[in-house]
């Protein structure tokens, strides 16, 4: 049954794409299925969720997250077509779309986790900055390499690209400097997201899409990373009874106490793994549908005319969660000290790059740090454009796995390791 709810607007390609005579896929599968064989998208794999990957084989990368991301928000899909008046059978939103969104939510994320992240926007902050979600964006649109086509990014539909554009705040234009934005070069994306509309609802605001994605993160995040922690035995019911003690604030809102002495409980019945199921199931049926008031995009797509609502009793959940995860894991000498040693990996590599490709000597003395096709790009730019030099490395180095960056600042740094033979 064909789903009125989508346009030919959220279906306009930004890019170009290879025609095909016996198409079978809807556009929003073909977003998802590019974005699926990427080898960005592989790479989460071997990238930090909580743990360090490979640490052990339970423990959850980035990849399982965003696998679980799109478990979740196709949940979220199922259950607001079923209970939400405002939607039909032919009037829905799409859970290939939402699915394409949150596998591809974290792509643009670096190694090392959000320490990675921070690492950096420091490193890039006179170049531009960096932002795992802008990063993203950047992915998607710009720098995922075909080979079959011969073309750079994934020539998404408008309703994908707009659906992992979670901030809209371009980098040279937020006073003060916000922690989260994109790029100041993909002001073009969001002017082709939103259309031919300067002051778009679209260029401020997500789209349902979006939200749902969003949704979903936090909630496979502070469930996953709760659960991480429990198996790591860093949370156990003794320290969660402290730290109840300690917050009696957000232990006291919306009921929380209730959930964390039945969490407590399932931790000493070692029943701790259903409770988590329960509760995921809980916080999908926690939304529903509204109206957004009447806006400038609401006669192109419907994806601006509903917004997600979400009960605060759950709300106010997910932010316990969230804070017993960072307290009790992320908080620890043992996390922290890995997020320092990252720190300095990632700056060490940054600062060999920086002085070989910009800040001195040519291109022909260079030493040749970067596999061949990056060292290629990298001279590609001219040497006084200082900032996109450092945004094709900051590509390379993003696009890293733990385990490739460990290896790559142990061949660079450490004597006795490494040898002609080795992957670069």
């Amino acid at each position: 049954m064909e789903n009125c709810f989508y346009t030919e607007f959220d279906h306009e390609i930004h890019g170009q794409r290879t025609a095909m005579d016996d198409e079978y896929r809807t556009p929003f599968q073909r977003d998802r299925d590019r974005l699926v064989h990427a080898s960005a998208f592989r790479r989460l794999q071997a990238k930090t969720q909580v743990f360090k990957s490979g640490e052990y084989d339970f423990y959850r990368t980035r990849l399982t997250h965003s696998l679980e991301v799109a478990q979740v928000g196709r949940g979220i899909c199922n259950f607001l077509s079923k209970s939400s008046p405002l939607l039909a059978e032919d009037f829905r939103i799409d859970e290939d779309l939402v699915e394409a969104c949150c596998l591809a939510h974290d792509i643009g994320h670096p190694p090392f986790g959000h320490a990675g992240e921070t690492s950096l926007n420091r490193l890039m902050r006179p170049y531009g900055g960096f932002e795992g979600n802008a990063q993203t964006l950047r992915l998607v649109a710009d720098t995922i390499f075909s080979h079959k086509s011969g073309r750079r990014g994934l020539s998404p539909t408008r309703a994908f690209l707009d659906g992992i554009l979670k901030y809209k705040t371009v980098w040279n234009e937020a006073n003060p400097p916000r922690k989260h934005f994109i790029y100041a070069d993909q002001k073009r994306h969001l002017d082709f997201v939103a259309g031919s509309h300067e002051t778009s609802v679209a260029r401020h605001e997500c789209s349902i899409e979006c939200q749902i994605m969003d949704w979903a993160d936090d909630v496979a995040y502070c469930t996953g990373d709760l659960m991480d922690g429990i198996r790591a035995r860093f949370i156990s019911a003794q320290n969660l009874e402290t730290w109840a003690e300690r917050n009696s604030e957000l232990v006291d809102e919306n009921k929380n106490g209730e959930a964390l002495h039945e969490m407590c409980r399932a931790l000493n019945n070692r029943s701790i793994s259903r409770l988590i199921a329960v509760m995921i199931g809980h916080f999908v049926h926690a939304t529903s549908l509204k109206e957004r008031p009447t806006n400038d995009m609401r006669s192109l797509t419907n994806r601006y005319r509903f917004c997600l609502c979400v009960d605060d009793n759950y709300r106010s959940k997910c932010k316990m969660f969230k804070a017993i995860s960072f307290d009790l894991v992320f908080k620890t000498p043992q996390v922290q000290q890995l997020e320092f040693k990252a720190d300095i990996m990632l700056r060490r590599l940054f600062a060999s790059y920086r002085k070989h490709f910009w800040s001195r000597g040519s291109d022909d003395s260079v030493l040749r740090l970067l596999p061949a096709d990056t060292h290629a790009m990298v001279c590609k730019v001219p040497r006084n454009v200082a900032s996109q030099r450092a945004r094709v490395v900051c590509d390379h180095m993003s696009g890293m796995s733990d385990e490739f960056a460990v290896r790559t600042y142990q061949r660079m740094f450490e004597a006795g390791f490494g040898s002609m033979v080795d992957f670069v």
